[in-house]
């Protein structure tokens, strides 16, 4: 069977970075196409450039918005990735080169040179693919699919707006943008990731057992544990992974719905919020397949393989 071929839209920090290697480890990745979000955009561009070096890749890496469209955001989450978004670990200078050339505009090429053959995962805040839609509306047909990692469907968010989640609350305007753009798309949300989280202990033996890759992660992302740990965050909640798994294989997925999907673009505490036409009242398209479950076993043994677990 064919490798699943990926265009990857993200912004690395820690659960990115494991996406990245879930996708190292079970597709062939065109390029990473950079925002800002978790970090700054000279952080998440130099983590990602980290990342190719760790795979030993030779991915091209495509720097992109430093902003949000319209408004400037309400926060990163240094917080919870460290300020450098790789846990403040201090790593050397990348020797993976950056392209030249700007995310939307490889977005746009790369769709143009293999349409329909890529499909489009989005880790991160929509910013690029965002603009890039602006400049060519044409961009949903020469892509196989869509997978984005955002949002929270019924309003149990991770942001100080209390019903939104981090990648679609820092750019609420993209977003929009996007889910109105595509006639369908996968949707993996936050709550989908809790839901999905796994248990340390075991999560701990597998950076145990793994090599050069388990001992990074495992380095990366004490910050974050930590972070989660003191605002009773259960588990390794794996958001960007998961996401992934739906990327790399459809048949994951045990349970969905496809639904009307938008996004508050103004409510003074609701912006961000994604907005799920759970009753079909509204009469808009249903154009997002909201993952609900997947099969944790499975999505298990693809992280295990990211990691480089034997067997």
């Amino acid at each position: 069977m064919s490798k699943p071929q990926l265009l990857i839209d993200t912004d690395p920090g820690v659960d990115d970075a494991l996406a990245i290697l879930m996708a190292y480890a079970h597709a062939d990745i065109a390029g990473l196409s950079i925002a800002a979000g978790n970090v700054g955009l000279g952080h998440t561009v130099r983590n990602a450039r980290t990342l190719v070096d760790l795979a030993g890749a030779a991915t091209p890496v495509f720097a992109g918005c430093s902003t949000p469209l319209v408004r400037a955001a309400d926060e990163d989450a240094a917080f919870v990735h460290g300020q450098d978004g790789f846990g403040d670990i201090g790593f050397a200078e990348p020797a993976a080169a950056l392209a030249d050339e700007p995310a939307a505009l490889a977005l746009l090429r790369l769709t143009h040179e293999r349409p329909g053959e890529l499909t489009l995962v989005a880790l991160g805040p929509l910013t690029n693919l965002a603009l890039a839609l602006r400049l060519d509306p044409g961009l949903p047909g020469r892509v196989a699919r869509l997978v984005v990692m955002g949002g929270a469907v019924t309003g149990h968010g991770n942001t100080g707006k209390v019903p939104a989640e981090f990648n679609v609350g820092f750019d609420p305007e993209a977003a929009h943008v996007v889910f109105e753009a595509f006639p369908a798309f996968d949707l993996v949300d936050w709550e989908a990731t809790l839901r999905h989280a796994f248990d340390d202990a075991e999560f701990d033996r597998w950076l145990a057992a793994g090599d050069r890759r388990a001992a990074f992660f495992g380095k990366i992302m004490g910050a974050a544990r930590r972070y989660n740990a003191k605002h009773d965050r259960r588990g390794v909640i794996a958001a960007d992974a998961l996401a992934m798994a739906v990327a790399l294989d459809p048949s994951i997925v045990t349970r969905r719905e496809t639904r009307a999907v938008a996004v508050e673009l103004d409510g003074r505490l609701t912006r961000g919020a994604t907005v799920v036409d759970w009753s079909a009242r509204l009469g808009w398209p249903a154009r997002a397949n909201i993952v609900l479950e997947v099969d944790q076993i499975r999505f298990a043994a693809m992280v295990r393989r990211a990691l480089g677990v034997p067997g």
